[in-house]
């Protein structure tokens, strides 16, 4: 065999030398994982949540006393709840979910702590207190956070004016409701700001939102400012507008999510105004079922900072992960 196909390595056994060779390329067996940890994803269809599942395999890299399992609900309820049932008979030692929908995978759910499988819910919450932590933004606050923002941008406390167009996430979902509420917490006390749409559910995605959109313009000829629930319906509110030929007639595109490939950069661009890091819980989550296994407390409540993002500090964001 020829010298370069080894990998020479040198120890010292009883006081003599001792060379070892091994074969280019291996590497030591990884040790069998004491725990598997399931992962319930509602879908990967969105691009936060695509980030959401790098982070949490990034994570579980550091664990390898972790046999992490991901299953993706391809953005159907039952076929989450089927995957949750499945990791139940694989008795998962921690099952992590992030709902599709808060009430639907409720039941699956009381299912998995009624089998004594411990449950952390990741972004969006269910309907029972029985499960061990929730990890997550605090949606009511980002929403607070757009509206004070958006009032601001449309002429301050007192003086804002202006129509606006606001895209929900998922009707079935707490995260839409709190960003909502939050919102208009801050909106409603200005009697300048008209709201031209109600409730429009873009599902978190670009497409449905720039339908959505391309409605809004036929049926009114001032927008002053679109609040998307998150990046991709807002910014699909932009292309519809663009395409349009009224991009430029729009202040203001507001969105939340702030990924560096997205809602950075189009705020970099200037196709968007602003938008909020909405931080994924998956890294976290992770590390929180290995303290859980390791017999530590863990609260059961924990709150993933915010940020705005606009043009002034966009630059520096995109510079941190290498896109400036």
């Amino acid at each position: 065999m020829k010298r370069r196909e080894f990998l020479r390595m040198s120890a010292t056994a009883a006081g003599a030398a001792m060379t070892i060779y091994l074969p280019v390329g291996w590497t030591p067996a990884r040790a069998a994982a004491k725990w598997r940890v399931g992962f319930s994803q509602c879908t990967t269809l969105e691009p936060w949540r695509v980030q959401f599942n790098k982070e949490i395999q990034a994570e579980a890299k550091q664990h390898p006393e972790i046999d992490l399992i991901i299953t993706d609900g391809q953005d159907k309820t039952e076929k989450q709840v089927a995957d949750c049932e499945n990791l139940i008979v694989q008795q998962v030692n921690v099952l992590l979910i992030s709902p599709k929908e808060s009430a639907g995978l409720t039941g699956v759910v009381e299912k998995a702590i009624d089998a004594k499988i411990p449950v952390i819910v990741l972004d969006r919450n269910v309907e029972t207190k029985r499960i061990t932590e929730f990890i997550g933004g605090d949606n009511l606050a980002i929403g607070r956070a757009a509206g004070e923002h958006a009032v601001k941008l449309l002429g301050g406390p007192g003086k804002a004016k202006g129509n606006v167009v606001e895209i929900w996430g998922g009707m079935g979902t707490q995260p839409a409701h709190d960003r909502h509420d939050g919102f208009h917490a801050l909106t409603d006390k200005e009697p300048g700001i008209k709201y031209l749409l109600n409730n429009q559910s873009g599902d978190w995605k670009q497409d449905q939102a720039y339908n959505i959109m391309t409605t809004a313009l036929r049926n009114n000829e001032n927008i002053d400012l679109v609040y998307g629930h998150n990046d991709p319906m807002a910014y699909g509110a932009y292309l519809a507008a663009k395409d349009a030929g009224r991009e430029k007639d729009i202040k203001f595109f507001i969105g939340i999510d702030g990924l560096p490939d997205e809602g950075a950069t189009w705020v970099y661009k200037g196709l968007l105004t602003a938008t909020f890091l909405y931080a994924t819980p998956g890294a976290e989550g992770l590390r929180q079922a290995v303290k859980l296994l390791n017999g530590q407390k863990i609260p059961p409540v924990i709150t993933l900072p915010t940020m705005l993002i606009t043009k002034d500090n966009a630059p520096e964001i995109l510079r941190k992960n290498g896109l400036l």
